[in-house]
Parts: structure tokens; C-alpha cells; sequence
């Protein structure tokens, strides 16, 4: 009884919501905005990334595989660029199609709700993009590095040449680990949200773009966990080719042990101590998921106001 009382009381009309600001799966873009900044405005912080880009473009260099790097961080701009062009046309088409208290207020109104959009999922998405850049340049190292081995005689230097590779892995994913940890948090808000939007999208006079905000910036952030947890992917399959290298005659043991000490290293991607692999990343989402849609089926069996 205090339960339908305490509903009753509550009760808030989603269209209402709507009508005045938007959907609420689009309320973690202004919080992971701003936490997504905040490591960006420590000058420790600046130094590491101004010294880990300063280092993979050394080693990119020195490599040769800058070409590649280019090339792909170029693509991915693009793909970044659009995400960005796409999230903001869908939310001037959304909100151009509001009929309410909303709409009253004017083009500055909506206007001001497309700018402000605008800036929070571009700040999410640069930074997004400059994870990207890092773990794109690390992926090529590592095939560099690959390449490298089929070509080289000298076994003792494949273990050198690796030595110095799980050093810059470890020390570009140290320099990126907090804005990767913000993009994770916006994922975990984000989800659910989107979950109960979709449950209540029936219910508004909305169309379908007001949801796409909410799932280009969920999109740009699972592909940056998928790409750096197939750095890790990748540097699990490198004692594999060592092993099947001949580097000639009487370096069977010194090969062993090369691979023995690349297995051992577990070189990857790292955030706070974890490893980060793509199995990881993918049960992450499953199980988010599974509880998302629980949470949603919950208030929806329970008479949650805003999904009636």
C-alpha cells in the first residue's frame, strides 16, 4: 500500500520529459564530458601524454610503419567525425519535432539544446579519438614487430626488440588508462538508460533519431575497448610465431627461452593493473546487459510511473 502511495505521489508524466529537456539516456554525456576532462587539466597528466605521443611517433619512425599509422588514424577521424555530424542532426531533427512547453520557448531553445549536445558528446568523442590514435599506433607495433621477427637471424635480438615493445605498451596504456576508464563508466550509465528509453519510446511523440545520441556515443565507446583489448589479443599470439621461426642451427634453446620470456611478460594493454582482453570487454557488455534488461522488466512489472 505505502508502495502504490509513494508511485502515485511520484507519478511523472515521460512525455512531459521529453517535451522539456529530452530522453534520459542522454543525461551521462554532460557527466562523462566533464570527466573525461578533468584528468586532461592535470599538467602530470599533459606531460605523460605529450611524452607517450612523443615516443610512439619515435618509435613509429624508427619501425618505419609511421605510413600505416597515418593511414589508419586518418579513417578513424572520419569514423569519429561522422558519429559526431550524426549525433548532432539527429538531435536537431528530434528537436525540431517537439510539440509542447518545449517548442513555445523558441529556435533559441533548441538551439542552445543542440549546442550543448554537441559540445558534450564532441568532448567525449575527441578524447575517445585520441584513445583510438594510441591503441592504433600499438596495434601496428606489435605487427611491426611480427614482420620484423620473420626477417631476423639473431634470437637474442628478437628478445630485445620485445623488451622495449611491452615497454612502450605499458607505458602509452599508463598515459590513456583514465580517460579509458571514463569512456567505461559512460558505457556502464549509458546502457541501462538506453534500455528504459526504448521501453517508454511508444509511449512519447518522439521520433526515432532522439535515441541516437545516446547510441552513437555507446557505439564509439565499445569499438575504443574492442581495439585496445585486441592489443592484448595480439601479443598472446606472438610466442606462437616466434616458436615457429628457425633463427638455424643450435638456437633451439635460446628460441625456447625467447618464448618463454615473451609468454611470461603478458604484455597487453593495461588499465589500472588489468590486463584488458577482448573476452573481458565482451562479457562486460553481455552481463551489463542481461542486468539492464532485468532492471527495465523490473520497474516495468512494478508500475514504474514514467514507463505506464
Amino acid at each position: 500500500l505505502h508502495h502504490e502511495v509513494f508511485l502515485s505521489d511520484c507519478e511523472v508524466d515521460y512525455s512531459i520529459c521529453w517535451q522539456l529537456g529530452g530522453f534520459i539516456s542522454q543525461l551521462p554525456l554532460p557527466i562523462g564530458a566533464i570527466l573525461a576532462l578533468m584528468p586532461l587539466c592535470l599538467a602530470r597528466h599533459q606531460k605523460s601524454l605529450e611524452e607517450t605521443f612523443t615516443l610512439l611517433h619515435g618509435v613509429s619512425l624508427e619501425r618505419k610503419y609511421q605510413d600505416w599509422h597515418v593511414r589508419y588514424a586518418f579513417w578513424d577521424m572520419l569514423l569519429f567525425a561522422s558519429l559526431w555530424l550524426s549525433i548532432v542532426v539527429a538531435t536537431g531533427f528530434a528537436d525540431s519535432s517537439k510539440s509542447g512547453p518545449r517548442r513555445s520557448w523558441g529556435l533559441s531553445s533548441v538551439i542552445l539544446n543542440i549546442s550543448l549536445i554537441a559540445i558534450f558528446s564532441g568532448v567525449i568523442l575527441w578524447v575517445a579519438y585520441g584513445i583510438v590514435f594510441v591503441c592504433r599506433s600499438l596495434s601496428i607495433m606489435i605487427d611491426a614487430f611480427c614482420c620484423d621477427v620473420v626477417g631476423q637471424t639473431q634470437v637474442q635480438e628478437v628478445a630485445h626488440v620485445w623488451n622495449l615493445t611491452q615497454a612502450v605498451l605499458r607505458k602509452a596504456s599508463t598515459a590513456v588508462e583514465n580517460s579509458l576508464l571514463t569512456l567505461w563508466i559512460i558505457l556502464v550509465f549509458t546502457v541501462p538508460l538506453l534500455l528504459v528509453d526504448v521501453g517508454v519510446f511508444g509511449s512519447v511523440s518522439a521520433p526515432i533519431t532522439a535515441l541516437l545520441p545516446g547510441v552513437l556515443v555507446t557505439c564509439g565507446v565499445l569499438y575504443v575497448l574492442l581495439l585496445a583489448a585486441t592489443i592484448s589479443e595480439k601479443c598472446t599470439r606472438v610466442p606462437a610465431l616466434v616458436n615457429a621461426i628457425t633463427f638455424g642451427p643450435g638456437t633451439e634453446r635460446a628460441r625456447q627461452q625467447t618464448v618463454d620470456y615473451i609468454t611470461s611478460s603478458a604484455a597487453g594493454f593495461y588499465v589500472f593493473g588489468m590486463r584488458l582482453t577482448t573476452e573481458m570487454v565482451v562479457k562486460f557488455v553481455y552481463v551489463w546487459c542481461i542486468v539492464a534488461v532485468g532492471l527495465m522488466t523490473r520497474l516495468v512489472s512494478s508500475g514504474w510511473p514514467a514507463v505506464r
